[in-house]
């Protein structure tokens, strides 16, 4: 028989899409879509269940369908129907602890694959300019989608412990786009105009929304012969871009705001529904994020085939022009920097820690 295999957050777009993958898997004999409201897309032949991770329920979902392998796509900052902040969290770190009780008493259950976000390192001003995984961080995240991210592989761990028979891959994703992304930075990113912090320009990492899923397939399957796909793993697109070099290329006018007072804007922006600019993510846009890769090469033996400016050029074709033309800013930013520069060679920064 082939494998059986459980994803959770089957109702979100990514987790739609990864349940469909999957399917075509030949080593595949049954998908189990779980998620505790009903999908707005097709799951092709896979079993939908409708249920609650929070709930004890989801035991009996592994016990019934004599699962094999579970991933957990349901961590995410945004909730993907009713309900606002409490309810994220309580998906997120309550369901998680209900679907790790379930796996530790199924006897079934041989491989566990979680989605984790790189939002587990912070943003801090002395962060290092490059994460690896056994980094620690100079201040961990004190709220938001970034703390139930750390809850979750702490539990994760634990897990890992009491169960050691069992395969377990923890893939921290960096900032997710794509044509269709779900995100509190894409909805950010979405804005007219992008308020930033005066006087920085953080750097931020990108990874594809297909990228994501052929990397879940390669976790959720046997490691291919010369790699390992049980451990933790950061996952991201190569190079880096700068914030600035973003909202020219989306078209988009940036608006300098004092670091006291982008928490108001933020909350403003939070009070009239346009984006979640939690404080987490105005760290993000202060500090920026760089994680490396190697390990995500050399052992899990997976390369992306969007790079962070293909990814962002991707979302960029998917929303359309901006208020300001792209080349039409990139011409001016040229005519800017041509006195600077004094008609000599152009001098080149590498930025630390994205302030200018």
């Amino acid at each position: 028989m082939g494998k059986i295999v459980l994803v959770t957050g089957a109702a979100r777009q990514l987790g739609g899409r990864f349940v469909r993958r999957i399917q075509r898997d030949p080593g595949v004999d049954r998908v189990i879509a779980v998620d505790a409201v009903a999908p707005g897309h097709q799951l092709g032949d896979a079993d939908f269940v409708l249920a609650d991770i929070r709930q004890s329920a989801i035991a009996r979902v592994l016990a019934e369908h004599s699962v094999d392998t579970v991933v957990h796509l349901d961590v995410s900052a945004k909730a993907s129907g009713a309900g606002g902040r409490t309810t994220v969290k309580e998906t997120n770190v309550i369901g998680t602890m209900q679907l790790l009780g379930a796996c530790q008493k199924s006897p079934s259950v041989q491989r566990l694959v979680v989605k984790s976000s790189t939002n587990v390192y912070g943003s801090a001003p002395r962060d290092p300019a490059v994460f690896t995984e056994t980094t620690t961080p100079k201040s961990l995240p004190s709220g938001g989608f970034a703390k139930d991210a750390v809850e979750v592989e702490g539990y994760v761990r634990g897990f890992a412990r009491r169960r050691p028979d069992v395969a377990v891959c923890v893939l921290r994703f960096a900032n997710i786009l794509g044509p269709e992304p779900d995100s509190p930075l894409a909805d950010y990113l979405a804005l007219p105009v992008l308020p930033t912090v005066l006087g920085y320009d953080p750097r931020l990492q990108f990874v594809h929304e297909d990228d994501v899923v052929d990397v879940l397939e390669i976790a959720a399957r046997e490691p291919r012969r010369g790699t390992l796909n049980s451990g933790t793993f950061n996952i991201a697109g190569d190079g880096v871009l700068l914030l600035s070099q973003c909202s020219r290329r989306l078209g988009r006018p940036t608006v300098p705001v004092l670091l006291p007072a982008v928490t108001w804007v933020g909350s403003a922006l939070r009070t009239i529904g346009m984006t979640d600019f939690s404080p987490e993510q105005i760290r993000l846009l202060t500090h920026g994020r760089v994680v490396s890769t190697v390990q995500m090469r050399e052992t899990l033996g997976f390369r992306p085939r969007f790079s962070t400016a293909e990814t962002f050029a991707e979302f960029v074709r998917s929303r359309g022009p901006g208020l300001l033309p792209p080349e039409l800013v990139g011409r001016a930013v040229g005519r800017l920097a041509g006195p600077a520069r004094g008609g000599g060679p152009a001098a080149t920064t590498h930025p630390t820690h994205g302030a200018r």
